[in-house]
């Protein structure tokens, strides 16, 4: 009777190794991982305003650029709008022209060897550039840029107080202007 226990335990024995004896095989992607992108610009301006002028007169007439550079590592579109503080009483604004082009070359200090991109991006009056370009939403643009940084454009402002501005506008001012760049993603 002995033998038979002994079968049993060895043909369990072997039940449970042919169970064991599967054919396997794995890979693994190691490693994985996100890292999210960046939108970073900068102007050449070193803290400066665009403009601060005093004791204009009608005919006059000026002249500024800024670079703006994008260290975005993403594809972003870039526009351009204004914020300001109310009008004084004796706003100037609906007689200063502004046109806004950008492109190529210059800096803050001197737009010698400005080169403009194309078309001039804006022209009007800095009263309606303060009214109507006043976020990222219907700022002026955009400027597609790949993320390959860091990327640059240069803007050029230029202004002019109208030779027909009446002579109610004497002593006048207008409202401290903030010119915004702003990146998003594309």
């Amino acid at each position: 009777m002995v033998p038979v226990p002994i079968g049993l335990v060895l043909s369990g024995g072997l039940v449970w190794q042919a169970s064991h004896a599967a054919f396997s095989g794995r890979t693994t992607s190691s490693g994985t991982s996100w890292t999210a992108g960046s939108v970073n610009l900068s102007n050449d301006s070193g803290g400066q305003p665009m403009f601060n002028l005093t004791n204009i007169t009608p005919g006059d007439t000026g002249t500024r650029c800024i670079a703006i550079t994008s260290q975005a590592t993403v594809p972003t579109n870039i526009k351009l709008y204004t914020s300001t503080a109310s009008p004084p009483a004796n706003d100037i604004s609906p007689y200063i022209d502004v046109t806004v082009e950008d492109g190529t070359g210059g800096s803050f200090d001197s737009c010698t060897g400005f080169s403009p991109a194309g078309a001039v991006d804006y022209t009007g009056t800095l009263e309606n550039l303060t009214t109507t370009r006043t976020n990222y939403a219907n700022g002026i643009g955009p400027w597609a840029l790949t993320g390959n940084p860091p990327e640059t454009k240069t803007y050029r402002v230029t202004w002019t107080f109208r030779a027909t501005a009446p002579d109610s506008t004497q002593g006048g001012s207008t409202p401290n202007v903030n010119f915004t760049w702003e990146a998003q993603t594309a």
